[in-house]
């Protein structure tokens, strides 16, 4: 059960180990790009070529989905990145349980975006967690861990591609151990539990008065959605995306004061320190890099960022 492009490796372990895949359940399509046409999720992408049966309820609780999946018969769920809440008639269907496949150090960043909350967030280590499933969301026992350091211009879209071959490797590792009957679930602790709610388009709006270190790593985590981004200059109600930078020196300017329009990107005054914006996207542009946007969009120092 996944939807997502970080369920698609965990598929393809499946698909090249010892079991069987029963059958896929995944979103239904959804209306994508200019045209609205609807699309296939990732998962199903991969999925509905290799002729598995494939399910995409609306809602994976209703009676009739239930009894679909109980007709296909399944010793274990496997669920990444499914989008869906399991209630109980579903989690009561396999006789081996729901396994779920969750990309942080459980009980570290439950919720919908553990990725790009511990990229944001300034963090140095994450990794994946496989746990049993229970009613409530990224609450159950812990099966396995696997750990990865975080780069430091890591993006959060780099680290999902990162981690989700990790997580893979430790489902396969976590099927090994249920099929051996091998394994030894731990309980989390819920007092270090946090949350990594999901995200909105205005979570990347960037204030300047925020530090330029903070600011920086908001632009590595949003990446590539929904991206950091500012009106330029101020009071334009043109928008430009902020899809790299870097922190340079202490700066006395006001927040968001552009102090420098020379090298690889403009200097921007922030609450502490500067913030050199080395790769932007222009609204209705395609992305490109600092130092060209410098030569083609006439910013100069003094301009103000909102």
């Amino acid at each position: 059960m996944g939807s997502a492009a970080l369920a698609c490796p965990c598929l393809e372990a499946i698909i090249h180990g010892p079991d069987t895949v029963a059958g896929v359940v995944t979103q239904p399509d959804r209306p994508k790009g200019r045209s609205l046409r609807p699309q296939p999720c990732p998962l199903k992408e991969i999925a509905e070529p290799r002729g598995f049966a494939i399910l995409t309820p609306e809602n994976v609780n209703t009676p009739d989905s239930v009894t679909a999946l109980r007709n296909l018969a399944p010793d274990i769920l496997v669920v990444v990145a499914y989008g869906q809440i399991l209630r109980p008639p579903v989690l009561e269907i396999p006789p081996l349980r729901c396994v779920n496949v969750h990309a942080s150090l459980l009980p570290k960043y439950r919720g919908a975006a553990p990725i790009q909350w511990a990229v944001a967030n300034g963090d140095t280590v994450t990794g994946v967690t496989t746990m049993y499933m229970d009613a409530h969301m990224d609450t159950g026992d812990i099966i396995l861990q696997g750990q990865t350091e975080i780069g430091p211009a890591e993006t959060a879209g780099e680290l999902h591609d990162r981690l989700a071959l990790i997580g893979a490797r430790l489902l396969c590792l976590t099927l090994d151990a249920i099929r051996d009957g091998n394994v030894t679930a731990t309980r989390q602790d819920p007092s270090a539990a946090t949350c990594a709610a999901k995200l909105k388009k205005s979570d990347g709006r960037i204030a300047w008065t925020q530090p330029a270190r903070v600011i920086y790593n908001h632009v590595r985590g949003f990446n590539p959605w929904p991206c950091c981004f500012c009106e330029a200059p101020a009071g334009s109600g043109k928008w430009l995306r902020v899809l790299r930078s870097q922190v340079e020196d202490k700066s006395d300017e006001t927040p968001g004061t552009v102090v420098l329009t020379t090298g690889n990107g403009p200097v921007v005054s922030t609450g502490e320190g500067r913030l050199r914006l080395t790769e932007v996207q222009p609204e209705g542009r395609k992305a490109m890099s600092g130092a060209d946007y410098l030569r083609g969009h006439g910013l100069k120092a003094g301009d103000r960022l909102g």
